[in-house]
C-alpha cells in the first residue's frame, strides 16, 4: 500500500473534527436560519411537523421594524456621540500611527454604523412591532460596554501585580482564580445574598458608613450594576492566566535595555509591556465580547430580567420567545441577529488589533 502524502495525512486527521465540528455547530445555524424564515409554532410543529408555515423575512421585520419609523441626527445623544468619539478616535489613532489604514477604516466604519442605527426611532404616529426587541439589544450591548472592559483592566493589572514566582503569588493566583470554577447559579446564589438589603455584606457596609440600605436587585438604578459586578467577578480567572502567560513571554532583556533610557515603572509599563501583549489583549477582549453577548444566567437567576425590564437581555428574550411564547421562527430570527452583532463586534476587535507584518 504506498504512502499517503502530507496533505491527504492532514485531512484524514482532520476528518472526526470537521465531521463533529458541521454535526454540531454549522448544521444547526443553518437549521436555525431556516427556521427563521418560518412562523413556526413550538407546540403545534412537534405534533405535526407541516404546521409550520414559510414567511421568508417576515419575523426579522416584525423583530426589528415597525411602522412610521423615522431618523433623526439625535434620536439617541448619549450613543449617537460614542458614535463620533469613536469616529475621532479612529483618526487620531490612524494619524498618530498606532494603528494601520485597515483597522482605521475598520473603527470608523463601526462608528459610523452605530451612528445611523441609533437614529432610527419611531415617529410620532409611529411604533415598533417589537416594543421590547431594541431595548433588550440596548440592555445587552450595555451590559458588554461594562463588563469587558471591567475584567480586561481588572485582570491585566492583577496579572502585572501577581507576575512574581513565589509561594504566596502562586496562592493568591489559585484564589482569584476560584471563581471560574464555581457555575452560574451558585455564583448568582452568593452574590444575592451579598446584595441583600437585609443581612448582605453590602448592606452592612453602607449601614457603617451611614447609608440606608438598597435593594440592588429591584432597584431600576443599580439592577443592572447588580449583575455587572458578580460577572467581572466570576470572568477574572481565565482573563488573568492569559495575561500571566503573556507577561512571561515577555523577554526580561527589553526591561533591561529599557531601564537604560529611564523606561522604568509606568513607562516601562506603558511603552515595553503593552505592545507585547497586544495580541494577547485581543485575545481576551474577544473572548469576553463573545460570552457576555451570550450572558442568560446572571439575568434570570438574579433578577428575572427586571425591574421593568431593565435588566432583559437578548439571551434571555430569545429564551422566552422560543419556549414560553412558542414562536421559534421570531426567536430563531433573534438569534441570528445575536450572531451578525457579535461577529460584526469580533472582526472590527481583530481589525483594529491586528499588528502590522
Amino acid at each position: 500500500m504506498s504512502r499517503l502524502s502530507q496533505a491527504q495525512s492532514a485531512a484524514l486527521l482532520l476528518l472526526p473534527f470537521l465531521a463533529t465540528y458541521a454535526l454540531f455547530l454549522v448544521y444547526p445555524f443553518f437549521r436555525g436560519v431556516w427556521i427563521s424564515l418560518h412562523d413556526w409554532n413550538l407546540l403545534e410543529v412537534a405534533f405535526n411537523p407541516d404546521a409550520k408555515e414559510f414567511v421568508g423575512a417576515r419575523n426579522y421585520v416584525r423583530v426589528m421594524w415597525g411602522r412610521g419609523i423615522e431618523w433623526s441626527a439625535w434620536a439617541r445623544p448619549g450613543l449617537q456621540l460614542f458614535a463620533l468619539a469613536g469616529l475621532v478616535l479612529a483618526a487620531i489613532l490612524h494619524a498618530t500611527r498606532r494603528i494601520g489604514r485597515g483597522p482605521a477604516i475598520g473603527l470608523a466604519a463601526a462608528a459610523l454604523l452605530l451612528f445611523v442605527v441609533a437614529g432610527i426611532h419611531a415617529g410620532e404616529e409611529g411604533r415598533w412591532y417589537d416594543r421590547r426587541f431594541w431595548p433588550t439589544v440596548g440592555n445587552t450591548i450595555l451590559f458588554v460596554a461594562l463588563t469587558v472592559p471591567g475584567v480586561t483592566i481588572s485582570a491585566l493589572v492583577l496579572a502585572a501585580a501577581m507576575n512574581r514566582e513565589t509561594r504566596a503569588m502562586s496562592v493568591l493566583r489559585t484564589l482569584f482564580f476560584l471563581s471560574q470554577v464555581l457555575s452560574v447559579t451558585v455564583v448568582t446564589l452568593i452574590w444575592q445574598i451579598m446584595f441583600s438589603p437585609r443581612q448582605g455584606l453590602v448592606a452592612n457596609i453602607t449601614e457603617l458608613t451611614g447609608g440606608s440600605p438598597v435593594n440592588w436587585l429591584t432597584d431600576e438604578r443599580f439592577a443592572m450594576a447588580a449583575i455587572v459586578i458578580p460577572t467581572i467577578w466570576w470572568s477574572l480567572g481565565i482573563a488573568m492566566i492569559l495575561f500571566l502567560a503573556g507577561l512571561q513571554d515577555i523577554s526580561r532583556d527589553l526591561y533591561e535595555a529599557g531601564a537604560l533610557d529611564h523606561a522604568t515603572g509606568a513607562k516601562a509599563f506603558w511603552y515595553i509591556t503593552l505592545p507585547n501583549l497586544k495580541r494577547t489583549i485581543t485575545v481576551v477582549i474577544v473572548l469576553q465580547i463573545i460570552l457576555h453577548f451570550q450572558v442568560f444566567g446572571q439575568s434570570h437567576l438574579m433578577t428575572q430580567g427586571g425591574p421593568n425590564d431593565e435588566t432583559q437581555v437578548l439571551v434571555r428574550y430569545i429564551y422566552q420567545t422560543a419556549f414560553r411564547d412558542s414562536e421559534l421562527g421570531r426567536a430563531s430570527a433573534m438569534a441570528v441577529f445575536l450572531f451578525l452583532i457579535i461577529g460584526a463586534f469580533s472582526v472590527v476587535q481583530f481589525l483594529v488589533g491586528r499588528e502590522k507584518d
